[in-house]
């Protein structure tokens, strides 16, 4: 089996994992943990939680051309992630942060190995989405 077969076949459902993974991961942290979201977590939720419900729709119904809608979406996402991202780990936003909000947006909840952060988490999905979609319009092109 070629990638493209591969792709074609499982696409959806490896970015449907992965969203419902990163939705499920959000809802750990503030259902369970009491982290309270910033508004760009809050974005960033509005952008990943439909995707579980499209990609779960159009892997059952095996749509192949779903990477139309799903990848506005997802580079949307990866880009409000990559800004809150930066905006916690360097100093050329850091002025945004204050206007987040009761949250500002430059809190580390959590910071795993130095880098990891709840942001971070989200850029690294959206990204994996983005890849995957972009791989199954290669795939199904002609």
């Amino acid at each position: 089996m070629n990638w493209k077969t591969f792709v074609r076949e499982n696409g959806l459902h490896l970015s449907w994992v992965v969203a419902l993974t990163a939705t499920l991961g959000s809802l750990y942290f503030s259902e369970i943990l009491h982290y309270t979201p910033c508004k760009l977590c809050w974005y960033q939720r509005i952008l990943m939680y439909p995707l579980v419900i499209i990609l779960g729709i159009a892997a059952v119904r095996k749509e192949r051309h779903m990477y139309l809608y799903i990848l506005p979406m997802s580079v949307w996402g990866a880009g409000i992630s990559l800004y809150h991202y930066l905006m916690q780990k360097t100093d050329w936003f850091k002025s945004g942060a204050a206007a987040c909000g009761p949250v500002p947006c430059d809190v580390d909840f959590i910071n795993w190995f130095g880098f990891v952060t709840i942001p971070f988490l989200a850029l690294t999905a959206f990204v994996i989405i983005t890849v995957l979609q972009m791989m199954t319009w290669a795939a199904n092109r002609k």
